[in-house]
């Protein structure tokens, strides 16, 4: 029986938990609290509950001192036998910084230029340099920004809090969670050590037309406009975190190697699906 233990139960774990589960897979986590799955406390020791664990996915983030899981939990899970099919990493399309609008992939190097983001980076080497000692199949995932049910612009224009901000130049990249899902469940299958996936949707887009069009699925007026510097000072910081970066993922390699065929392969698909939950 194949066994996927999650380190962390957040969105897209719970997503792909929700993939695997009806097709027989037993579900574990390591949380800070209970999830609906087997669950056990992260901090505790995990050799019990790693028995049978065939494949892991890592969405706890890296914290300042580094990845926790690798720290806390590194020896347990070099021990576990027979050794692991597959570990997953999630990361961030941040780690490659900003370029300007242009398209990027996954052979463009890294830049990151938040804190936030080069601990990913150094979670990633961290992961891969494991993996490779462990000999387990480490695989990373560089997310773009995840959206789903109950986490929209839909949900923000329905909670008063959406913003439609302006920044000329500005697009972002998209991913809905269920495709997320999709992507790990088709790595899970084809294990291939070592690489690196870009998950994301196929049109990147300004964050202000998306909430536009989010709008007009529910039939209400879309915030006012504003600009980019006369909303900053009352935007938080991780917003204009990503307000300083303007890049296009290329998903290219998650279709060709994987086969991935994008439940929801534009912002527009993705919030109609939303809307209809």
């Amino acid at each position: 029986m194949n066994r996927l233990f999650c380190f962390g139960m957040g969105f897209c774990a719970k997503a792909l938990s929700q993939n695997l589960a009806p097709r027989g897979w037993a579900i574990g986590a390591s949380t800070r609290g209970p999830v609906g799955y087997q669950s056990f406390p992260f901090d505790s020791g995990l050799s019990d509950a790693l028995h049978g664990t065939t494949h892991v996915l890592i969405s706890a983030p890296p914290e300042g001192e580094g990845d926790p899981v690798l720290a806390m939990h590194a020896a347990t899970l070099s021990a576990i036998s027979p050794p692991l099919k597959w570990l997953g990493y999630l990361s961030t399309t941040g780690v490659y910084g900003d370029h300007g609008g242009n398209w990027i992939d996954e052979t463009t190097p890294v830049a990151p230029k938040s804190p936030r983001a080069r601990r990913r980076v150094e979670a990633e080497l961290a992961w891969l340099e494991w993996g490779a000692n462990a000999n387990v199949p480490i695989h990373i995932f560089r997310l773009a920004g995840i959206y789903g049910p109950g986490r929209s612009p839909i949900d923000a224009l329905r909670a008063g809090t959406a913003r439609r901000i302006v920044k000329p130049g500005q697009v972002f990249s998209r991913i809905h969670v269920d495709d997320v899902a999709t992507v790990l469940a088709a790595s899970m299958a084809h294990p291939n050590s070592g690489r690196i996936y870009n998950v994301c949707d196929d049109e990147p887009a300004p964050p202000h037309v998306v909430v536009e069009y989010a709008a007009s699925l529910i039939g209400v007026s879309p915030p006012p406009l504003e600009t980019f510097e006369g909303a900053a000072q009352s935007m938080s910081e991780m917003a204009l975190s990503f307000y300083a970066e303007s890049k296009r993922v290329g998903n290219q390699r998650v279709k060709s190697e994987l086969a991935v065929t994008l439940l929801y392969p534009t912002y527009r698909e993705g919030l109609r699906a939303c809307n209809s939950r």
